[in-house]
C-alpha cells in the first residue's frame, strides 16, 4: 500500500477557494482505480493549512492518479493559491498483524 501525506499553506484571501477545489479533487480521486482512501482536512493549529491523507493500492495506481489531467489541473490551481510551496511525502507501507 502507498500512503501519501501532503499539505499546503494557502493565502488568507484564497482559503475558501482552496477548500472548495480540494473537496472536489478528493471526491473525484476516490473514484479512481486503486484509491483506498483520499481525504483533505484543515490543520487544527494552522487555519490556513490544508492537509491531505491518501492511501493507494500500489505505485501504479498512484502514478495513474498523477497522470489524470484533472489531478494536474488541481495541483496547478492549488499552487496558485498557496502562500508557500506545497509539501508531499510518499510512503510504502504494509499492515501490521493485529495484536493478540
Amino acid at each position: 500500500m502507498i500512503i501519501v501525506l501532503g499539505s499546503v499553506a494557502v493565502r488568507p484571501d484564497a482559503i475558501d477557494e482552496a477548500w472548495r477545489l480540494s473537496q472536489a479533487h478528493v471526491a473525484r480521486s476516490r473514484g479512481e482505480a486503486g484509491c483506498i482512501a483520499h481525504a483533505v482536512h484543515r490543520d487544527a493549529e494552522q487555519a490556513l493549512r490544508l492537509v491531505f491523507v491518501e492511501q493507494w493500492a500500489d505505485r501504479a495506481a498512484l502514478a495513474a492518479h498523477f497522470r489524470v489531467p484533472a489531478s494536474r489541473a488541481f495541483v496547478a490551481a492549488l499552487r496558485a493559491l498557496a502562500s508557500e510551496p506545497p509539501r508531499i511525502e510518499v510512503y510504502e507501507a504494509s499492515p501490521l498483524p493485529s495484536p493478540p
